[in-house]
């Protein structure tokens, strides 16, 4: 009775064969040949129903036979396949926590059997002829190299980038007034590929990168205090040690001054009353600064400095602006 094939296993493999091939089936007792196609592969028998065959090299998809004394089994497939190449990736790189999706471009890369970033294994979410989709995995190399394997073999290798995550540890300055647009220093590390900065949910503008520990901001409107972050493809930073808050003040007022009026040598105390006054880092009295307290933020004390008969403006300055002056008159 002439041999049977079931089954084999694998049933493909690359086309410059060297596949060992389990051959499962029946009456493979005395058999003496092994075909792919018409090609003849090297095998041994294992069994009456086993035999492991050398793959020979080939295209397409042939029929595997047994011969033996007794007749030709009958054909079962078997399928060479192409070696897969890769030809880009999209993104390049990403954070050293993984967890980014990245698409490989390329050649023959159905079926792909596994994604690995040097060593370390992606998982596979999409694939086709000319696709795959993977999630990357945690840094194993900064740079990884990036390879496929599927029934056709090894593909050429890819670099993969693994970036760190940026850091924030201060802003200068660290606020600003509600309507923003004031240029905000940014230190921390790994900020050279920062894309995105964020007071808040609210994307500043004109970003600029001056160093891989500096990044300059045009502030957003807003209000209270929000934390500022930094975005690269290595991924966002996150609140830690150092100034990374970012207040918003309402322009000083000032209402009025108690006295608002003194001799003209100065020495005078003067009480201000008026609003977003908590963080003055300055007050004038005409063109002169002068010593201050601020006593809440409704209250500034300040001693008058010397001046000549006559009326000057005196004006409270915050980091979110100027107050409107107010007058202050020197009597001889």
């Amino acid at each position: 009775m002439a041999p049977v094939v079931t089954s084999l296993d694998p049933n493909k493999g690359p086309i410059a064969g060297g596949t060992a091939v389990t051959i499962n089936g029946s009456g493979f007792t005395g058999v003496t040949a092994v075909r792919f196609g018409t090609a003849p592969a090297s095998f041994t028998v294992i069994s009456a129903t086993q035999i492991i065959a050398t793959s020979p090299a080939g295209f397409g998809t042939v029929n595997v036979t047994v011969v033996a004394a007794a007749g030709t089994s009958n054909g079962f497939a078997y399928s060479y396949v192409a070696i897969p190449a890769l030809s880009s990736l999209t993104p390049g790189r990403g954070p050293t926590s993984g967890g980014n999706t990245v698409t490989l471009t390329g050649t023959n890369l159905s079926a792909a059997t596994s994604v690995q970033f040097d060593t370390s294994p992606a998982v596979i979410t999409g694939n086709s002829a000319t696709q795959i989709i993977v999630t990357a995995p945690t840094a194993p190399a900064a740079p990884a190299d990036v390879s496929v394997t599927t029934a056709g073999g090894v593909s050429n290798p890819l670099p993969y980038f693994y970036i760190p995550a940026p850091t924030v540890s201060l802003l200068g300055p660290d606020k600003g007034p509600l309507s923003g647009g004031n240029t905000v220093t940014i230190t921390g590390t790994n900020l050279t590929l920062t894309s995105t900065v964020r007071f808040g949910a609210v994307a500043a503008t004109g970003v600029t990168v001056d160093s891989d520990s500096q990044v300059f901001a045009n502030a957003p409107s807003g209000s209270g205090s929000v934390t500022v972050t930094v975005t690269t493809p290595g991924g966002t930073s996150t609140p830690g040690l150092g100034t990374v808050y970012y207040t918003y003040l309402a322009v000083p007022a000032v209402s009025s001054l108690n006295p608002s009026s003194g001799p003209a040598p100065g020495g005078t105390t003067v009480t201000f009353t008026g609003s977003g006054l908590t963080y003055a880092d300055e007050v004038r009295f005409g063109s002169v600064p002068v010593p201050f307290t601020a006593v809440s933020d409704t209250q500034i004390i300040a001693v008058a400095p010397g001046g000549a008969p006559g009326t000057v403006t005196v004006v409270v300055r915050t980091p979110a602006g100027t107050a409107s002056g107010i007058p202050y008159q020197y009597v001889t």
